[in-house]
């Protein structure tokens, strides 16, 4: 039982050293030209680094061999059942709700803006604010593979959408939106939500679990820089309010 959840384990080990070693190589050229850290501080360092190493192998192993294929169970009996077109996007938007508080890379990003920001920008209205635009994608996804509307009508219009936002949201709101737009197609979006809707689409005649997977990645991409860009105009309309 045990050897069976470390099965592949040597693929994630080579993907994670792959993404841990630039980081290396880039904070030891630093430290040789520029930094010049103590011994205790540089050791510090390199104790994180291992622990990170370990803790993110762990974890995307964890989520390959839980997650995935829970997530492709439920999407197969969620497409099985009747009226799919109303219980799916419902559930897409739950689905997409908590796994974005369960996001470590959102987590992460919603920390350093509030830091960045001095808190202006709270980190629980980020949190907030993208794990409704991941939700709202996630659930127009499901309607798209049951409905079978192609990706395009989808996210042109979106796409069209940010961009004529970034010309009136507030500045600082613009690179957030871009950065949370990548942080937000993080493990648990790309390995719990779209194993169930490639579940969904392989019960789902005439669907196909692999562009329709990719459509909904694509879409997880662009509704949290919506949801962002959107913030922002809120916050410009509240600073003209209280003007």
């Amino acid at each position: 039982m045990i050897l069976e959840l470390f099965e592949g384990f040597d693929h994630v080990l080579l993907e994670v050293t792959m993404a841990v070693i630039p980081l290396l190589v880039f904070f030891l050229v630093f430290q040789f030209f520029f930094l010049k850290l103590e011994k205790e501080r540089i050791r510090n360092i390199f104790v994180g680094i291992f622990l990170t190493f370990i803790g993110l192998s762990l974890f995307l192993q964890g989520v390959e061999v839980g997650f995935f294929p829970a997530g492709e169970v439920i999407g197969e009996l969620l497409g099985e059942r009747e009226n799919t077109i109303i219980l799916l996007p419902i559930l897409g938007f739950l689905f997409g709700f908590t796994a974005t508080f369960a996001e470590p890379a959102i987590r992460i990003l919603n920390y350093e803006v509030e830091k960045v920001t001095s808190g202006s920008i709270s980190k629980n209205v980020m949190l907030f604010t993208l794990s409704i635009g991941v939700a709202f994608s996630i659930a127009l996804s499901m309607v798209r593979i049951v409905l079978g509307i192609p990706l395009w009508i989808i996210i042109v219009p979106a796409y069209a959408l940010a961009l004529a936002l970034m010309f009136i949201s507030k500045d600082r709101f613009i690179s957030i939106a871009f950065d949370a737009g990548g942080v937000a197609t993080g493990p648990m979006t790309v390995t719990f939500i779209l194993a169930i809707a490639v579940g969904i689409a392989e019960v789902t005649e005439g669907r196909d679990p692999l562009m329709d997977g990719f459509g909904m990645i694509a879409l997880v991409a662009i509704t949290p820089i919506l949801s962002v860009l959107i913030l922002g105009l809120i916050y410009k309309w509240k600073e003209r309010s209280s003007a």
